[in-house]
This record gives C-alpha cells, sequence and structure tokens, in this order.
C-alpha cells in the first residue's frame, strides 16, 4: 500500500513576491481597461441644469446668462443639449457665487480626515468633499498622508506605478525640504492639485521620531504644519487624508488642521473605536501641546455618519449612542450603504465621477444628494472659519 505524499503547503517569501508581482500587473491590467484608452482619468462633463443647481441659479437666470456670453457657452450636443466641461463648470461658479470664495486676506483652511479603523469611506468622503468645494469654485490641495495611498488612487495614479518617493511628504519628512511646494502635483480635476503618497511614507514613521532624538529644536508633530505654510495662500481649502491609525503622519495631519471630520459608521465597533481614538488623541496633544504651555484649537470638528444601512435595525441605537457621545458634532446628514458608493470606488472614482445614466436614478440620487449636502455644510463652516480670520487680523 502506498502512501500518499502530502503536499508541501508552506509559501516562501519568494512565493509572497511573486503573488504580490502577480496583483502588481492584474491592478495595472484593470486601470487600463477601467482608464481606457489613456490610462488616467478624465473629468466630468456638466449639464445646464448641473450648472446652474452647483451656482445657485434658476433656470430663467442660467439662460439670462447665456445669452449675455459674459461666460463659457459650453458646447451644444445633439437634441440641442448644452454640456460644460469641469473647469467651464468652475468658472461658472466663481463668477456667481463670489460671495463664497476666499477673502483676499485670509489663508486656506485645512481639514484633516481621520478615523482609526479602514473601511469607513474616510478616503471617499475626502475625495468626494475636495471635489464637490473645486466645483462650487475653491481652489484645493489634497495632501495624501496614507502611505497605502488610496486617496492617490482615486485620483488616477498607482502608488508604487506613478509616484516618486520625491513627490510625496517624505522630503519633507527627512527635512530636505521645508515647504510642501516640491510635491505638488496636477490631477484630472481642475480646481485640485495632489501631494500623492506611496509605501515609502512608511520610513516616515522612523525618520520622524530619529530627528526629535537628534535635533534639539525639532517638533516632529509640526512638520507638515509648517511645510504648508506657503500652500496656506495659494489655495482656499486643504484636505489632508490620513491612514487608519494614530501614526506620527496622522498626529501631523491632525495638528496642521482648522477643522476635522470623522467618518463613522454606525456599528458598535466603530463607535467604541472612535472613543479610542480620542482619548489617545488627548494624551498626544496634551504632551506635546498642552504640556509645553500652548493651545490648539479646531474651527469646526465633525462626526459624519456613514455606510448608513436603512435596513439595519441595530444602528438605529447606535445613532442615539453617536449622538449622545457627539452632540452637535454629528453632521445633520448621512451617507447611505448604497450600490453606487461600491461601484464608484471600484471604478476608482467618486459619486462625482459617476454618469447618472448609468445607475439607478433613485440609487444616484441618494448618493448625491447626501454628499452634496454634507459639501454644503463644511462650505458654511469654512465661511465661517475665514470671517474668523479676519476677525482676529483686526483685534476683533
Amino acid at each position: 500500500m502506498s502512501i500518499k505524499k502530502t503536499p508541501d503547503t508552506r509559501v516562501t517569501l519568494e512565493d509572497l513576491i511573486a503573488a504580490s508581482n502577480r496583483v502588481a500587473a492584474v491592478i495595472e491590467s484593470v486601470r487600463g481597461t477601467m482608464l481606457a484608452p489613456d490610462a488616467r482619468k478624465r473629468p466630468p462633463t456638466f449639464s445646464t441644469n448641473q450648472v446652474a443647481t452647483i451656482c445657485g441659479l434658476e433656470k430663467a437666470q442660467m439662460d439670462y446668462r447665456v445669452k449675455k456670453g459674459d461666460l463659457p457657452l459650453g458646447q451644444m450636443e445633439t437634441g440641442h443639449r448644452r454640456k460644460f466641461s469641469l473647469e467651464e463648470t468652475r468658472t461658472w461658479a466663481q463668477s456667481t457665487r463670489s460671495r463664497f470664495m476666499r477673502p483676499e486676506k485670509a489663508e486656506a483652511i485645512t481639514i484633516a480626515v481621520a478615523n482609526f479603523k479602514g473601511g469607513v469611506t474616510k478616503t471617499t468622503t475626502a475625495v468626494t468633499l475636495a471635489q464637490g468645494l473645486s466645483l462650487r469654485g475653491h481652489k484645493v490641495l489634497v495632501i495624501d498622508t496614507d502611505p497605502q495611498g488610496s486617496m492617490t488612487t482615486l485620483f488616477g495614479l498607482l502608488p508604487d506605478v506613478d509616484v516618486a518617493d520625491e513627490q510625496t511628504i517624505l522630503s519633507l519628512c527627512y527635512g530636505s525640504e521645508v515647504s510642501i511646494d516640491y510635491a505638488i502635483t496636477p490631477t484630472y480635476w481642475s480646481g485640485i492639485d495632489i501631494v500623492p503618497a506611496n509605501l515609502a511614507l512608511y520610513s516616515a514613521e522612523f525618520a520622524l521620531p530619529s530627528r526629535q532624538k537628534s535635533e534639539g529644536s525639532f517638533e516632529f508633530w509640526n512638520v507638515l504644519n509648517n511645510g504648508i505654510d506657503a500652500a496656506r495662500i495659494k489655495y482656499d481649502v486643504i484636505i489632508l487624508d490620513t491612514s487608519p491609525s494614530l501614526s506620527y503622519l496622522t498626529i501631523n495631519a491632525l495638528l496642521a488642521s482648522d477643522g476635522l471630520i470623522m467618518p463613522l459608521p454606525p456599528s458598535t465597533l466603530d463607535f467604541t473605536s472612535s472613543g479610542q481614538f480620542w482619548n489617545l488623541f488627548n494624551d498626544l496633544t496634551d504632551n506635546l501641546v498642552t504640556s509645553r504651555g500652548k493651545t490648539k484649537s479646531f474651527d469646526f470638528v465633525d462626526v459624519l455618519l456613514a455606510r448608513v444601512d436603512a435596513n439595519d435595525a441595530s444602528s438605529s441605537v447606535v445613532r442615539e449612542w453617536i449622538t449622545a457621545g457627539y452632540a452637535n458634532m454629528v453632521l445633520p446628514v448621512e451617507i447611505p450603504k448604497t450600490s453606487l458608493t461600491g461601484s464608484a470606488s471600484a471604478e476608482f472614482g467618486t459619486v462625482y465621477d459617476t454618469d447618472p445614466a448609468t445607475i439607478n436614478a433613485r440609487t444616484y440620487r441618494r448618493a448625491f444628494d447626501a454628499y452634496e449636502r454634507v459639501v454644503e455644510l463644511v462650505e458654511e463652516q469654512i465661511l465661517t472659519a475665514w470671517k474668523r480670520q479676519i476677525g482676529e487680523q483686526h483685534g476683533a
């Protein structure tokens, strides 16, 4: 009787390297398919009605401005439909929404989107917010501080293929650069520039504490805050995407920010994790800021209920806990869990990248309206923060 030989199922380092190479090839292939023909994302176009909505114009007002001809007229398509490019739409927004634009003496408002946990729509929220604010005429800089580079990917760049180490904030962390300007890269989306990320950013977790030990007056937590000083003059809003941990880079992002947004699904584990996040953050700020005789305040802190499943009965209970714990920090809007958010992410996109004709109208409208409301609420807080800046300059 022959004895069957048990196959060797051990996985060597060489096997993992081979798997990594295969995955990279598949990702590159998928991107080539999804973003054909040039493997780069293209900005959406907008109908007359969409431009009117963005600008807050009635149909008659929109028609009048088109006839007046002092703003871009877009392109006429079949059926006498007019389509506007993203850049044209932003021009309309800047002209018709001038009272919402950054005052001359104000600086960019920096917003960090943060949460301890992954899978809570953190990156999607950051990118969608940037796109929504850009559509309203604002000039936005997004900075990816997560070595996994999810935000970078959503802007059509593959971190380990398209992004060199010198394009990330790594040089800032090592001290070879003192301003973020060297790393700013244009994106396919008019009005949004990016400082991308790649896996090399993990080394910042060693570089920053090492500099803290060797450089007498060095403050590792202020590297990003100091690095974006020049950008605060050039941009209206700076949005920071963070990793799902309280890393050295996340601490930098939080302390560089004027506002914080925490996407929070109404589940027990996510809620308890959020409490741990703030406990750790408070301990750190006590050591790094308060104990040194300094203070830190935020213009706003928002908790955004995300991935809300209307059919999940238990989520209503957790919603009550979140409201009781975070009180007026909870935004009066919920991001629903829909097939749109899942499919958009799979296609390297967001709700603003999605063509409404390709998805169920009701599903699209639920997600789109929710994110539009978030952008509207955040913009209101940005306007208040700008007024506060100008007031402080005049001693108010």
